[in-house]
Formats: C-alpha cells, sequence, structure tokens
C-alpha cells in the first residue's frame, strides 16, 4: 500500500516538474528579447584608395648578342649570371666558309698574284732605264708607285681570304670576329647555345641565332596592366610600391613614367600597359620575369572623420547613421555626407563629429 502511494507521489512531482518547466519555456520565449548594439566612435584619421597591379620586374634593356659570321660554337667561357663588361669575350666560334665567298676570294689573291709579278717586271725594267738616264724620275716614281700598291693589293686579298676562311686576318686578330663580346656592361641571362652547335650571322634574310642574352640588372622597371576603369586616376609620376612574390620580406619603391595610350583586349576586358622604374639599392637580389604587384594610391586624405563604413544605411541618394540621443537610450536617424571610402573605413565630409556615438554591428549572445 505504502509502495503505491509513494509511486503516485513520484509520478505526480515529475508531471509537476514538467509542467512548470514547460511553462517557464514558453513564458520566456514570449517576452521581448533585448537586442545589443556596438557602439561606434568617430575618430580622426586617413583614407586611401589604391588599386593592386599585377605584371613583372624587367631589365629596362635587354640585349641579344649574335655573330658577325656563320660558324660552330668551339669555346663557351661564360655562365649565365655571370656580370660581364663591354668587349669580355663570351664564346669562340669556327669559321664554315661560303663557298662563293672563298671562290671570290681565292680568285682575287690569283689575280693580285699575277698583276704583282707584272708589275715587279716593269718596275725592274724602269729602274734600269732610271739608272742609265733613259727615262725620267717622274716616270720612275710612276713604277715605284705601282709596285707599292700590287703589293698592297696583294696583301689586301691574302688578308681577305684568310678572313673568309678562319673568320679574322693576321692584321686584325684582336678584332676577330670568331670572338663573340658582350656588347654592354651587365648580367648574362641566358646563353641558349651550345658547343657543337652551328651558328648564323644576322642578314637581311633571319635574325641569326642568339649567343647570349645581357642585361642590366641595375635599371629595372616593372611592366603590367591596369584595367580602363581605373586607368584614368593615373598620370605620370605617380609613386608605386612593388613587391615580389618570391621575395616576399622585400619591397621596392618605383615611379609610374609611362601609361599606354591604346588598350588592349584581354579576357573581354580593355587593359592598359603601365611601366614604372624600379629603384633598388644595395644588393639587387632581383632576377629577370619575377612575378610582382604594383599598389598605387589613387587618392587620400588626411586628418578627416573616419567611421566604418558598415555603420552606413542608405535610401535613395542619402546616406544615414544611427546616432545616440543625449541620454544614450535611443538611436536618431541621422543624415551625413561622404567622401573617400579604402573598402573598410570612410570619410564622413559633415552630419558628426568625434564626439558622437553611431549604433553599430549589433551584439550576439551566445
Amino acid at each position: 500500500m505504502n509502495y503505491i502511494k509513494m509511486k503516485k507521489i513520484v509520478i505526480i512531482s515529475i508531471l509537476a516538474i514538467v509542467f512548470i518547466g514547460t511553462f517557464m519555456f514558453l513564458w520566456g520565449k514570449s517576452q521581448p528579447e533585448v537586442i545589443e548594439y556596438e557602439e561606434v566612435h568617430p575618430s580622426i584619421g586617413s583614407i586611401s584608395k589604391s588599386t593592386i597591379v599585377t605584371g613583372k620586374i624587367e631589365p629596362r634593356n635587354e640585349v641579344n648578342v649574335k655573330p658577325q659570321i656563320s660558324g660552330i660554337i668551339t669555346e663557351i667561357l661564360k655562365d649565365p649570371g655571370q656580370k660581364v663588361a663591354k668587349g669580355d669575350v663570351i664564346a669562340k666560334i669556327t669559321v664554315i666558309p661560303d663557298m662563293g665567298q672563298l671562290s671570290s676570294a681565292e680568285s682575287r689573291v690569283r689575280l693580285a698574284e699575277i698583276n704583282l709579278k707584272q708589275v715587279e717586271t716593269d718596275f725592274k725594267r724602269d729602274e734600269n732605264l732610271y739608272k742609265q738616264q733613259l727615262i725620267s724620275a717622274n716616270d720612275y716614281e710612276k713604277s715605284s708607285q705601282a709596285l707599292k700598291q700590287a703589293r698592297e693589293e696583294k696583301s689586301a686579298a691574302e688578308d681577305a681570304l684568310q678572313v673568309v676562311k678562319e673568320g679574322f686576318s693576321k692584321s686584325n686578330a684582336s678584332a676577330s670576329s670568331t670572338l663573340i663580346r658582350s656588347t654592354i656592361a651587365g648580367v648574362i641571362l641566358d646563353i641558349p647555345v651550345k658547343v657543337g652547335n652551328s651558328v648564323i650571322n644576322s642578314n637581311s634574310f633571319n635574325d641569326g641565332t642568339t649567343i647570349a642574352t645581357i642585361a642590366n640588372m641595375s635599371d629595372l622597371i616593372f611592366r603590367g596592366n591596369i584595367d580602363e576603369t581605373e586607368v584614368g586616376q593615373l598620370v605620370e609620376g605617380m609613386p608605386m610600391k612593388i613587391t615580389i612574390g618570391a621575395l616576399q620580406d622585400l619591397s621596392f619603391d618605383a615611379v609610374l613614367e609611362y601609361i599606354s595610350p591604346k588598350a588592349t583586349e584581354s579576357n573581354g576586358a580593355n587593359q592598359f600597359e603601365i611601366k614604372a622604374a624600379v629603384r633598388v639599392s644595395g644588393e639587387n637580389k632581383i632576377r629577370s620575369g619575377y612575378s610582382a604587384n604594383a599598389e598605387i594610391v589613387l587618392a587620400q586624405v588626411d586628418n578627416v572623420v573616419v567611421i566604418p563604413e558598415s555603420v552606413l544605411e542608405f535610401e535613395g541618394d542619402s546616406t544615414f547613421v544611427l546616432m545616440a540621443n543625449s541620454d544614450a537610450k535611443d538611436y536618431q536617424r541621422t543624415s551625413v555626407s561622404t567622401g573617400l571610402s579604402d573598402g573598410v573605413n570612410i570619410e564622413v565630409k559633415s552630419g558628426i563629429d568625434t564626439t558622437a556615438i553611431i549604433r553599430g554591428s549589433q551584439i550576439i549572445k551566445e
């Protein structure tokens, strides 16, 4: 009997607890929720609007060194990455004679030898006649001059033949065209040939073989493209900040020096090429072709009232903020005039000052 009575009491107690809990839960849900907001205080600061342009770093002047004659590479004396002075020998080549030129040069030598023999014979005759006073001194001098010219022509013909055969002559061996020399001072960026490769000189039919690519790595430019919606805000001479993906701990100053007058289409958008002179100092770690980003400040204002852009409300062409009343218990919609924005903060030209308290984002209670 007592067991049954106790069981009833337990069941009634459980039901009562469930009923009271349900009632309290429903009552709590029916009460209006108190919404709290963050408070924002305007401040004095600076706002700048900038854009990022992607591009790459290049030397301003990049020179391809080509041979003056056709031949075969026999020796390469420099490696990519090495610094060279103007005139340094980069490679040596052995000449492959052009058969037409070779035949013409050999024919010139034979004609020069025939002519020299005839002139020597004439000179000996005139010399004997002059000794016997049978010809004038003037005729003798002409004969002597003809002999000198014939000897000079033979020497020039032999030099020309040697140039065709070997690429140099005895009289100009130091300036041999078989020695490929650097045309500028700089750093060798690439040597695309190997020992044994055939090379040809530049002519009206082809550009010739590139023996080496050389550039002055102290004179660099940034080359990139900017969208047509922003190019109108650029002017030559604007400062830029260059960051290189491979050198994240370094940044470089640059000055905009070129804006293309003509757009090129890229992925359906009009892009304008820009170039900027990169200022490098001290040890230069930059390599040609590095991908880089250039930050350009398009507009900036200083010492202005600044608020987060997220607190603004818009209605038509008007802009508002909710500013706390004097008792700080409610908020009043206040019209403001805004200026430059950087996407996070915005300039307020009129409507509030730094004493205002503005309603910000709702505080979410967990």
